[in-house]
């Protein structure tokens, strides 16, 4: 990423939810993008509680607005060079495209970013494990 601040990035919830570190990830973003936010189906109660959970504050969310109206109500309303969608599938993909947003599957986001995935995270030995007790019951 340029660093220029110029994109607008917005994550699939359903994307979000697949990386270990979420609100670190929101935090990452920040510095090279103008405006970030969540775009889902769900509710906005589920989006808020997900945010609110991992301290995540979003520049935008899709509210009660279907996900192709979202785009399409961002991308009007924050003038950036780029619109990336940060998604987990094939839909996605399709979403981004017939909204003329450019499309960045997770995966792919997480191994530019150096963002480590929640799958990579569970391998991982969770440093509270070291500070249990062998012979507590």
């Amino acid at each position: 990423m340029n660093g220029s601040g110029e994109m607008t990035l917005a994550f699939e919830l359903s994307a979000l939810k697949e990386l270990a570190e979420p609100g670190t990830v929101f935090e990452d973003a920040r510095r090279w993008s103008e405006y970030v936010g969540v775009i889902s189906e769900q509710p906005t109660y589920v989006v808020t509680n997900f945010t609110r959970k991992n301290r995540i504050r979003q520049d935008f969310f899709s509210g009660p607005k279907g996900r192709g109206e979202s785009l399409d109500s961002v991308g009007e309303q924050f003038d950036t060079d780029r619109h990336v969608f940060v998604g987990v599938d094939d839909e996605d993909r399709a979403l981004a495209e017939e909204y003329d947003w450019e499309y960045l599957d997770v995966t792919e986001a997480a191994e530019a970013a150096e963002w480590r995935l929640a799958d990579d995270a569970d391998d991982e030995p969770d440093a509270a494990d070291d500070d249990q007790r062998d012979d507590w019951p």
